[in-house]
């Protein structure tokens, strides 16, 4: 199993927490979109090649 966690902005304390439990024991990548320089296009294909996609 993976996922793809999207985030919009930079995650407080709890969030993160969230993240790491969500993510545990899977392949997971974050994707930081609050830090700019964002591939769209392949922000699409990881949306596609992951199995779960959470945004945040």
């Amino acid at each position: 199993m993976t996922l793809l966690n999207i985030l919009r902005s930079e995650p407080d304390k709890e969030e993160q927490t969230l993240i790491e439990i969500a993510s545990n024991g899977l392949k997971s990548k974050e994707v930081r979109l609050f830090e700019g320089n964002v591939d769209y296009d392949e922000l699409i294909d990881l949306i596609f090649e992951y199995d779960k996609v959470f945004s945040w």
